[in-house]
């Protein structure tokens, strides 16, 4: 999508910091974090929401996940923990309509929901 924020930084026409990338995904710290540690994971296909995954990128959201994993590994919180979030949609928060996960960490949380 031409007018899409994350598309463009997967250009390379928006810097990020980016944390991680492979042919399919990308993740990078978010510019207006919730946590200490805020990453978004994203995949370089644009797919606008939850409800847009087609049965075809099945495989892409287990790269997603195995994404997640990597991300974890690499900033240290896979002991003591985050926070994975997917907004889907405008009443959920979701901003930016190209699927992302939040993952938040640095802090501990409690059952109160981020937004």
């Amino acid at each position: 999508m031409e007018d899409c924020v994350f598309c463009k930084i997967i250009k390379g026409e928006i810097p990020s910091e980016k944390v991680y990338e492979d042919e399919q995904i990308v993740a990078f710290k978010d510019i207006d974090p919730a946590a200490p540690i805020h990453v978004l994971v994203i995949p370089k296909k644009h797919i606008a929401t939850l409800l847009d995954i087609k049965e075809e990128d099945t495989a892409l959201m287990g790269d997603m996940m195995q994404a997640v994993k990597k991300v974890a590994k690499i900033l240290g919180i896979e002991e003591n923990g985050f926070r994975l979030i997917v907004n889907c949609g405008k009443d959920s928060g979701q901003e930016v309509m190209h699927i992302h996960f939040h993952i938040l960490a640095g802090m501990k949380m409690g059952p109160k929901i981020i937004h």
